[in-house]
């Protein structure tokens, strides 16, 4: 059909869709990237309603509505500025941007930014509440499965 010779010829291959990001004004940049670098993040999108129970084994950006539950134990659970997520969750890490109605378990970290809300309870053992964020409910610290000691030998926790 084209001749490759032919200088400002239209070409055949469609052009590359441009990439997206999820950065900008609405959060900081590190709460919508994956807690681990080069692990992947699935995202549940705005227009999205998921009812019912999300397990797996990477991280989930949600800007979407939830119900029922989360468990990523061993990920980032992220709700966006615009998720709205009526479950209980568990993950190694979750940040609030949007808001949650359920109990929050985090085996590493809570962190509730300035336009995040929480209605429930929270068991971490770290949690950050930014001047401005909603929060309602208990908060149980846990501890962690190992303590450092003197000169750098780590002792159980039950010892």
């Amino acid at each position: 059909m084209w001749k490759s010779s032919e200088t400002g010829s239209p070409s055949l291959s469609p052009t590359p869709e441009p990439t997206r990001s999820f950065s900008g004004a609405s959060a900081p940049d590190s709460a919508l990237r994956p807690a681990v670098a080069g692990s992947e993040q699935s995202t549940i999108g705005k227009s999205l309603v998921i009812t019912g129970e999300i397990s797996g084994s990477e991280s989930l950006l949600v800007e979407g509505k939830v119900e029922g539950s989360i468990n990523l134990p061993g990920n980032r659970v992220t709700v966006g500025r615009n998720g709205k997520v009526n479950a209980s969750v568990t993950a190694r890490e979750v940040v609030l941007l949007g808001k949650v109605r359920g109990n929050v378990s985090a085996a590493d970290r809570v962190d509730i930014r300035s336009e995040g809300g929480l209605t429930g309870d929270v068991a971490a053992a770290r949690i950050s509440i930014e001047d401005g964020a909603f929060f309602k409910g208990g908060i149980d610290i846990r501890k962690s499965e190992t303590r450092p000691a003197a000169h750098g030998v780590v002792i159980p926790a039950n010892h």
